[in-house]
């Protein structure tokens, strides 16, 4: 028995095998390596920052200010956040082309990589809402029903039943949602651009989001089926009543007109 118990193992002997082990295969640089990676990744924001400052300083400084606290001519942007930035920029309404009651949709002054300098450099005047993840906004993972129930109750008094748009006060509009990307639906319900409330996350979950954007995805796209013909502006019974009353009844009064001009009397007298 004192034999067998001197051959016995210290007990950190199996430590210093695993260890041994990991510093041969490499495992100690795995083990390691997460920090190296946040360094690196930390690198790259300084880095999208530092380009953003410049894009600004030359773009938007004339009329947000230096430091973003806005002018006579811009809003501040403290605490806008990336996805307003986003969302303004990608879809050319920032900067503006010229002054008015409202930024309409253009073609794009800025590249994805620069737009996305722009938003990390902005993101630093305060906190605000960040690009949402593509999975928050596919439209494969929402429920279209759902989604149209939530449009009808929350957006269709300005974007109209099927996101066409319309008309609002002093020259302002809400904008067709056709073709919209579903990143810049979600972004504008988060953020509220211009004349339309923002709808966060306490207000309107991310989930309710995701199934307004699987609605208009199922009903107003280019690939979106259309069951009956001409959408007449999809304002429903008001155009298609008004469609109705100016052909409908014309064509009555002039085939009545035809047929009293083509009787037997008509041709006698």
């Amino acid at each position: 028995m004192k034999k067998l118990s001197a051959r016995r193992r210290h007990p950190l002997a199996a430590l210093v095998v695993l260890l041994f082990a990991l510093a041969t295969t490499g495992g100690l640089y795995t083990a390691l390596a997460p920090a190296g990676e946040a360094k690196a990744e930390a690198s790259d924001s300084s880095l999208a920052i530092e380009e953003g400052k410049k894009l600004y300083a030359v773009g938007c400084s004339s009329c947000h200010g230096l430091g973003g606290q806005g002018s006579s001519d811009g809003p501040s942007l403290v605490g806008v956040g990336a996805a307003a930035v986003d969302f303004q920029v990608a879809t050319g309404r920032m900067p503006m082309a010229a002054e008015g009651p409202q930024a309409p949709k253009k073609p794009k002054d800025y590249s994805p990589e620069e737009t996305a300098q722009l938003a990390a450099y902005i993101a630093t005047f305060g906190p605000g809402p960040a690009i949402p993840e593509s999975s928050a906004y596919n439209p494969a993972d929402g429920n279209s029903a759902q989604g149209g129930e939530l449009f009808r109750t929350n957006c269709a008094q300005c974007h109209n039943f099927t996101g066409q748009g319309g008309a609002l006060t002093h020259g302002k509009y809400a904008p067709n949602l056709k073709d919209v990307e579903p990143r810049h639906i979600y972004e504008a319900m988060l953020t509220g651009p211009q004349a339309m409330p923002s709808f966060p996350d306490s207000v309107l979950p991310p989930e309710q989001k995701r199934d307004i954007i699987a609605w208009l995805d199922a009903v107003n796209t280019s690939e979106a089926p259309n069951e009956g013909g001409f959408t007449l502006g999809g304002f429903g019974p008001v155009s298609e009543g008004l469609y109705a009353w100016t052909f409908g009844i014309g064509v009555l009064v002039a085939a009545a007109v035809w047929i009293a001009a083509h009787t037997a009397k008509a041709r006698k007298s």
